[in-house]
């Protein structure tokens, strides 16, 4: 599943995993809204399409920045969880809902305005820290086996 890179800039390089419309959208979706099956994905407000989302999260998988497991009670269930890999994309949701409401604001008025926002905006490093303690954490209650 791996894809030939265009050059080697480091920028590019992550473009070319990171720069699709969708795989920034299914971190945030894991790391803040704690999605974590393939329902909750196709589910949620983004609309995602199945095709897509398998497509995704294949190649999340391929690059190590997701792994799949099987559900703890349905085996028919799988669980999408970050890796170390994927939990160390935080800064740059954070960055990025940060650098959002600066200057994206004013074009999209209906931006969600949260307690959380405002904790990144005022405390970026202690957003970070307490987004990955907190998935850290709700991954240890979840017993798993590798699918």
């Amino acid at each position: 599943m791996n894809q030939e890179f265009r050059c080697d800039c480091p920028v590019t390089s992550a473009i070319d995993i990171l720069g699709d419309k969708w795989v920034l959208i299914i971190i945030k979706q894991m790391l803040i809204e704690r999605m974590e099956t393939f329902k909750d994905f196709t589910d949620s407000d983004e609309a995602i399409s199945t095709s897509i989302l398998t497509l995704k999260l294949k190649c999340l998988e391929s690059y190590g920045l997701v792994e799949r497991k099987n559900h703890p009670t349905n085996k028919k269930t799988k669980l999408y969880h970050l890796t170390e890999k994927g939990l160390s994309l935080a800064p740059v949701v954070v960055d990025l809902a940060i650098w959002s409401d600066q200057n994206l604001r004013e074009f999209n008025p209906i931006m969600r305005q949260t307690d959380e926002l405002e904790f990144m905006k005022s405390n970026r490093e202690g957003a970070i820290n307490a987004l990955k303690k907190n998935y850290k954490e709700k991954l240890a209650k979840t017993q798993y086996t590798k699918s």
